[in-house]
């Protein structure tokens, strides 16, 4: 089994390095790179960052240094961490979901931030507007909160005889669960389905969720849109299999991992966008001056097995929806 070291040197973890390292080379730029997820899963993540450096012209460890930074749901080492980036002026922070960026433009107005975040940009208070970002920050939305009615739809679909429903949250990212709550509730009202929230904010406290959504008796489960969940994908495939839970993820590798289905926007294509904007600013451009991207690739992702397993029917027409069915 690969060690965790491992996995970060692989991915070119320049945090693990001590300070002399960075030091040999004081002229290539540094990138800070944070990220909620865990660094074991997000190998496909961080490889479409270097891509999108790369279209650009930047190859990490030739002309550019990238600082990888896993928080794994520890949201609270944000402040320390923007604060170290303030003070040792890289040149561009990447900060990926709400979280990192909300800290970033709160630590910094001068350095520039290239974010992908899943809610408004503008509502949250991270640009002037999609077209004009204005001050030091632009990226990618990605529409989490969007996809939040039509997966729940696509849910109720796959399990039409689900009336409980159980709603995985994370208290400890605030901004994401007080966007997905009020959408999800919603949602519920117009498919005439009943709603309990559950909280989990550590991989212990996800396996006690799961106990406790199955005292109540809940017919499926939603995962909220978090970055600590989806780097949690094995974890959940395994408990939903262990009590029989159909439930729906904002993301494929979910599925992969033995989830019943999901739906959200292309992620590995949100970090490309995010490594080319990167570049761009490392070349010259200004924050201000790149306009947000909205993606617009969502993809209906359903693990047949996995179905069959739960004693679930998916018929013919859901499959023909799905942009991937995996047998």
């Amino acid at each position: 089994m690969m060690r965790r070291r491992e996995v970060i040197t692989l991915l070119g973890g320049a945090a693990a390095w001590p300070p002399a390292v960075g030091a040999q080379q004081p002229t290539m730029p540094t990138v800070g790179f944070v990220t909620n997820r865990a660094a074991e899963a997000s190998l496909r993540q961080a490889a479409a960052f270097r891509k999108g450096l790369n279209e650009t012209g930047y190859v990490e460890g030739h002309n550019v240094m990238v600082e990888y930074h896993w928080l794994e749901g520890q949201y609270d080492r944000l402040p320390a961490l923007m604060s170290d980036f303030v003070r040792r002026r890289v040149a561009v922070i990447a900060s990926f979901a709400n979280a990192p960026a909300l800290a970033a433009k709160a630590a910094t107005t001068t350095i520039p931030i290239v974010f992908g975040v899943g809610q408004d940009p503008v509502r949250m208070g991270l640009v002037a507007s999609l077209a004009r970002p204005a001050g030091n920050a632009t990226g990618v939305n990605f529409f989490n909160q969007e996809a939040v009615a039509k997966r729940l739809g696509l849910l109720h679909d796959l399990v039409p005889k689900a009336v409980r429903i159980a709603v995985l949250i994370n208290p400890a990212n605030a901004s994401g669960s007080d966007a997905t709550l009020p959408d999800i509730r919603e949602a519920a009202r117009a498919l005439g389905l009943q709603i309990t929230a559950f909280n989990a904010s550590t991989s212990r406290e996800i396996e006690a969720a799961f106990g406790a959504l199955v005292r109540h008796q809940a017919d499926a489960l939603f995962v909220a849109p978090d970055s600590f969940f989806t780097g949690q994908p094995v974890q959940f495939a395994t408990l939903a299999a262990h009590h029989r839970i159909p439930a729906a993820y904002t993301q494929r590798d979910f599925v992969e991992a033995g989830g019943l289905m999901s739906y959200g926007t292309d992620i590995p294509e949100m970090f490309r966008q995010v490594g080319v904007y990167t570049g761009q600013i490392l070349k010259g451009a200004k924050p201000a001056d790149l306009p947000v991207v909205q993606s617009t690739k969502f993809e209906f992702v359903i693990n047949l097995q996995t179905a069959r397993t739960l004693g679930l029917d998916v018929p013919n027409s859901i499959q023909l929806l799905a942009d991937q069915v995996i047998e």
